[in-house]
């Protein structure tokens, strides 16, 4: 591992605060992780899956929340490498187990009781005139793409009961976001956060912005010169068996 280029980070939200390590090759946590955050719900010994991890943030949380094992997943191989370090240097490393691939591709046969859905789920357009995303690791041409994967997949890796966190945002195609969602969960979704986050200058005033609020993709909220985006936190359950 080479840590010359890394930095630290700290961790100010919930079961916060504590430190990681990044660099600038590995996603860095952001309002959505916190809002993700604030919404979980962990049981005492709780399996969870944290889909695209990138860090491991979100899993060291499920972690302290109390989960029995909480496997990441991440398809950036220098993020599973500071993810795996991260969890050691916390001493989670018993509880959090961070695997190389893409969403579960990673955990044929494991089940959980939780699935943490955030993943990337930005227009990719967006993305590159961003920087947000390191690797190039964005959600697909509307931002969906990515989600929809991710929830299609998972019903597979739930256990009946079983709850997963999904973050949306009017950045990227939502309504198909939670179409897919309806098709699993039904009317078993439950809106756990909302926030209204500015958009950068930069990005907000860029072509590529402005022809995806034409083609109905993103629908961002302006107020005065400046651009906000809504980002909600979903808690959607499987029935019981």
């Amino acid at each position: 591992m080479d840590l010359s280029r890394a930095r630290e980070y700290e961790w100010n939200g919930r079961v916060g605060p504590f430190t990681i390590m990044l660099t600038d090759g590995v996603f860095e946590p952001t309002h959505t992780s916190r809002e993700v955050a604030e919404g979980l719900n962990i049981n005492p010994g709780e399996t969870v899956i944290d889909v695209g991890c990138g860090s491991g943030v979100l899993s060291f949380v499920a972690a302290r929340l109390g989960a029995g094992k909480v496997y990441g997943t991440d398809v950036n191989p220098e993020g599973v490498e500071f993810a795996r370090w991260n969890a050691d240097r916390l001493g989670l490393g018993h509880v959090v187990d961070v695997r190389e691939g893409s969403l579960f591709d990673p955990l044929v046969g494991v089940k959980a009781d939780v699935v943490i859905g955030d993943v990337s789920g930005v227009p990719d357009d967006i993305a590159a005139v961003s920087g947000w995303f390191p690797g190039g690791f964005s959600g697909g041409p509307t931002g969906s793409e990515v989600p929809v994967a991710m929830l299609q997949a998972a019903e597979a890796h739930l256990v009946p009961g079983g709850r997963l966190y999904l973050p949306t945002g009017s950045i990227q195609d939502e309504n198909a976001v939670l179409a897919a969602a309806r098709k699993i969960f039904d009317d078993r979704m439950q809106q756990l956060r909302e926030r209204l986050l500015p958009l950068p200058t930069k990005i907000g005033e860029s072509a590529v912005v402005r022809a995806l609020m034409d083609s109905g993709v993103v629908r961002l909220i302006r107020r005065g010169s400046r651009l906000l985006w809504r980002l909600r936190v979903w808690e959607c359950t499987l029935p019981p068996a």
